[in-house]
């Protein structure tokens, strides 16, 4: 297993993962269901939702095989594919700049991305000053392995209670 650990600014509250290379346009991904559930996808490219609009802690595992069902450790968490032609997925903020951006080796072709997402509440309750401690810090730990195409889905959806907001 090949893994990255990150801090990520997530402007407009969402972190994108791409094959290098990618033209596919997430903007119009973003549809309504896409802004609940959290996870917008193209053909070569996905956005995952954030709680803040901050920086966020983001570890990215490349694996073999599906992960372990460890869903209980998260409070959201998402599961979509996309196509990987180059070998190579480049991860980032959706202002960021790409060709300064991170990339890391995956497998070639159709992969799944299971991204877990965890300590919402308190990023949210922090909101901008969030990212200025561990302890509020939005985590979020990004899974990539070959496998068929398949219907995005949400495996554990985080309804925020509403004095968090």
């Amino acid at each position: 297993m090949d893994s990255l650990d990150l801090e990520i600014f997530a402007d407009y509250h969402q972190i994108h993962l791409s094959d290098e290379g990618s033209t596919g346009d997430l903007s119009e991904a973003w549809t309504e269901q896409a802004a609940v559930d959290r996870l917008a996808v193209v053909d070569d490219a996905i956005a995952i939702g954030t709680s803040v609009n901050v920086t966020v802690a983001v570890r990215v595992e490349v694996l073999d095989a599906p992960p372990a069902d460890d869903l209980v450790n998260y409070e959201h968490v998402v599961e979509a594919s996309m196509q990987v032609r180059s070998g190579r997925i480049v991860i980032m903020g959706c202002t960021d700049y790409e060709p300064d951006a991170t990339r890391i080796r995956v497998p070639s072709g159709p992969v799944r991305v299971r991204a877990a997402s965890s300590n919402l509440g308190e990023a949210e309750r922090s909101g901008i000053s969030s990212d200025e401690s561990p302890q509020t810090m939005e985590r979020l730990r990004v899974q990539v392995w070959p496998a068929p195409a398949g219907q995005a889905v949400v495996l554990r959806r985080w309804e925020p209670c509403k004095s968090s907001r």
